[in-house]
């Protein structure tokens, strides 16, 4: 399993997540972390030439928060073009009645219910093929969990959502 690293990010926590799973070093895997704003993380994944590497992968790659907004083609946050692997874009959060939307909420769908817990002011608006959960927040129902092929994504932080976080990466880890 593989962390990229792009200078930003929930990279320790999420690398201490995997190894309290004891994640097997041989493991193909990649997981593209995320914290803070798409420009910056886009232009840091270009600048190391990471952008083409994860183009070209074949691994499974888990984007988590906004690694897995980067995922999609654009962002609403500076409207900064992003990695393109799936199609739809990133907008803002604007009905919402606080952003950031912070703390623990309800993910419906995917192998099981989980209380999670979110940090974000952005949301996914995509193609409802390739969600496999959804979180309501204030009267509309977010993509919060994404599958297509190889990739996966997650809105929430699986490494600081409990036991329902760590079943969610073990399954991702055992699949």
């Amino acid at each position: 399993m593989t962390l990229i690293d792009y200078g930003a990010g929930n990279l320790r926590s999420l690398r201490a997540a995997f190894e309290r799973l004891r994640a097997v070093a041989t493991a193909e895997r990649l997981v593209l972390p995320g914290v803070g704003a798409a420009g910056p993380a886009m232009a840091a994944l270009r600048q190391r030439e990471l952008d083409r590497a994860l183009a070209g992968s074949t691994a499974p790659l888990l984007g988590v928060c906004l690694g897995m907004q980067l995922l999609f083609e654009r962002s609403g946050e500076g409207d900064t073009p992003c990695l393109g692997l799936l199609p739809g874009r990133v907008v803002p959060i604007d009905w919402a009645a606080r952003v950031p939307h912070m703390g623990w909420n309800d993910v419906v769908g995917g192998p099981e219910p989980a209380v999670c817990y979110f940090a974000h002011s952005y949301a996914v608006d995509c193609d409802d093929g390739v969600v496999a959960g959804r979180t309501p927040i204030d009267g509309r129902d977010v993509p919060t969990v994404i599958r297509s092929g190889r990739l996966q994504g997650v809105q929430f932080h699986p490494e600081k959502s409990a036991a329902d976080g760590r079943r969610m990466l073990e399954r991702w880890l055992a699949a």
